[in-house]
């Protein structure tokens, strides 16, 4: 076990006792033609079903399946990272469970990035959802176009293949809420793409709903826009801009004996709302600053390993 792997697989799952088992045989059977050495590393996000319990099994059966338990649910974004932190090779692949990301998609990753490519990213091709999440992403998409310190990659959930040295970079940036698919992109490394349809889940029942993936999509906006805390400075501004044209309203009425108290009144109104708005994005500016200082806790807990080869500390 202490030999470094080629590819590391980084799987994290929540109540996925159907799904486990499959998902395990299916990468081996697409990973083991290849000629490299590999390890699948579970990441359990504490489930409540039979998941563990049968990850454990496989991994006394085969050594290259490890597993992550951790203590509680530690969320999306930061229990899979965790994960892909601690996987030991020299690329790794993070896919779900669930099947949605292909398996048969990973000897391209491999083979990419045997080619020298450091990012090999799945990219789904739309898929059909309700009004309502169609909307929702649509305008998480715009917002972070608009307002992201980097550019996302629309429909790629994070699925696909890093190298060492993007990992390490990741890492090395320390986010306590880590967007994943968008700290890839700011890495700067050369990326590539595969479009791939993505099938409906297999097995099981899945864990989103429309507040989760609310909650997804907004903490993914803030992780990788922080200029978003100064959208008030930015309303501000434009509220001054109002404001001197109601006063130059008002002057052009008093010039041609018009009332002028509806101007003025205005004029007073805008002026105090740029005033709370302009505050309230230096503060958020200063929230930002401070943000970029105060990093360093924890991913997750983990609450039991098993083939990570530190099971004894």
């Amino acid at each position: 076990m202490s030999s470094i792997p080629d590819v590391s697989v980084v799987i994290p799952c929540y109540n996925e006792e159907m799904n486990a088992g499959p998902i395990a045989k299916a990468v081996i059977e697409q990973l083991e033609p290849l000629g490299i050495s590999f390890d699948i590393i579970f990441i359990d996000n504490a489930s409540t079903d039979r998941t563990v319990a049968i990850i454990k099994a496989m991994c006394a059966t085969d050594p290259r399946i490890r597993l992550i338990a951790n203590t509680r649910n530690f969320g999306q974004m930061r229990s899979p990272t965790h994960g892909i932190y601690r996987a030991t090779g020299r690329a790794v692949i993070g896919m779900c469970a669930d099947f949605q990301d292909s398996p048969e998609l990973l000897p391209h990753f491999v083979a990419r990035w045997q080619a020298g490519v450091d990012i090999v990213l799945g990219v789904r091709e739309a898929e059909k959802s309700g009004l309502i999440l169609t909307a929702i992403r649509g305008l998480s998409y715009w917002l972070a176009r608009n307002f992201g310190d980097v550019q996302t990659i629309p429909n790629a959930t994070g699925f696909g293949l890093y190298s060492r040295r993007v990992v390490e970079a990741i890492k090395a940036l320390n986010e306590p809420e880590p967007f994943f698919r968008g700290l890839l992109v700011e890495t700067g490394f050369p990326l590539e793409t595969i479009n791939y349809v993505r099938p409906p889940r297999v097995r099981g029942k899945s864990k989103n709903n429309f507040f989760t993936l609310l909650d997804f999509a907004v903490a993914g906006l803030t992780a990788s826009s922080k200029r978003m805390l100064r959208l008030p400075l930015y309303l501000g501004v434009v509220g001054v801009v109002v404001t001197v044209l109601l006063l130059l309203g008002g002057l052009v009425a008093f010039l041609t004996g018009r009332p002028i108290a509806p101007w003025l009144i205005g004029a007073v109104f805008q002026a105090q709302f740029s005033l709370i708005f302009g505050f309230m994005g230096l503060m958020g500016d200063h929230i930002r600053q401070i943000s970029e200082r105060t990093r360093g806790a924890a991913l997750v807990l983990e609450r039991e390993t098993v083939n990570m080869g530190d099971e004894a500390a």
